[in-house]
């Protein structure tokens, strides 16, 4: 089965994700970005300017109206990414993981 287009910028792939058309990016990569640092719609064009600010856009009114269902996933990535974080043994390399944990 095919992903479907739900609107001129984003389509649903057959897992059920979210993405740009024609952009190989994840709405939630963008919703990260907005989320993590702050980030207004122009400044992630900016930092991505494969992006236009209509997908930008479009990807940030989906997670809008989807806001829970990706709310709940970015909550289950951040805490899978904790369990492997308290896996590492290694001190140098869970420093290193440390440094890339996404800001609360």
């Amino acid at each position: 089965m095919a992903s479907s287009v739900i609107s001129n910028h984003i389509e649903i792939d057959d897992n059920g994700a979210a993405s740009i058309t024609g952009a190989n990016t994840k709405v939630i990569e963008v919703v990260l970005d907005k989320l993590a640092y702050g980030w207004s719609a122009e400044e992630i064009h900016f930092q991505h300017p494969h992006l236009s600010l209509a997908q930008i856009h479009s990807a940030l009114a989906y997670y809008y109206d989807h806001q829970e269902k990706l709310d709940s996933e970015i909550e289950e990535r951040q805490q899978e990414a904790e369990r492997l974080r308290a896996s590492v043994t290694n001190p140098a390399l869970r420093q290193k993981l440390l440094r890339f944990k996404m800001p609360r």
